[in-house]
């Protein structure tokens, strides 16, 4: 637990460490990941309630931090109160699409699909959702691919980005605009 007195400090460094990153200096980002990512990750956890989502907002939460800290203005608040409202807010927006990415608990298909199940497979088990079925035989197959591996094989955008060696935004985007594509198709 810090003591009052190293509070001021640490606020202090945290703040000297964003002036530095908005001058491009990246080791002043890891002395910040350094301080504070533990705590920030079990911020994140109480907020999102799974350590996978929480350890994505955490790391969404660094890229934010990176690309904006020109903004910071220590007029306007501290640096601390700055990069964890940077992390609410990006944790509540996992929040938000994981809830209007909740699927119902019955099953789509006869045949459920197993982790080893290759997209193109897992689609071919979708027999009995044949609008479903239809409409995503619309979609470029890598796009479909991804859609697949989050609501069928229930892998979240963190791992689908890793095994398929893609950066993280493109797959939220992508998957994103497949289902608005998914829900126009299907009326």
């Amino acid at each position: 637990m810090a003591t009052s007195a190293a509070l001021p400090h640490r606020a202090t460094d945290i703040e000297d460490a964003l002036r530095a990153c908005a001058s491009g200096d990246k080791l002043a980002l890891k002395r910040i990941y350094d301080a504070e990512s533990a705590r920030m990750l079990g911020v994140a956890q109480r907020l999102l309630k799974r350590r996978a989502l929480a350890e994505e907002a955490v790391q969404d939460a660094f890229i934010l931090i990176w690309r904006h800290a020109a903004r910071f203005d220590p007029e306007r608040g501290a640096g601390l109160t700055w990069i964890y409202a940077i992390l609410r807010n990006r944790s509540l927006s996992i929040l938000r699409d994981e809830k209007r990415t909740e699927t119902s608990d019955r099953p789509v298909a006869e045949e459920t699909a197993s982790e080893e199940d290759d997209p193109e497979t897992v689609m071919s088990k979708l027999s009995g959702a044949k609008a479903l079925h239809a409409c995503l035989e619309t979609l470029p197959p890598q796009r479909r691919g991804i859609v697949l591996l989050a609501f069928v094989q229930g892998l979240t955008h963190g791992e689908i980005a890793g095994r398929l060696r893609m950066p993280i935004g493109t797959v939220k985007s992508w998957i994103r605009r497949s289902l608005i594509a998914l829900k126009e198709c299907l009326g």
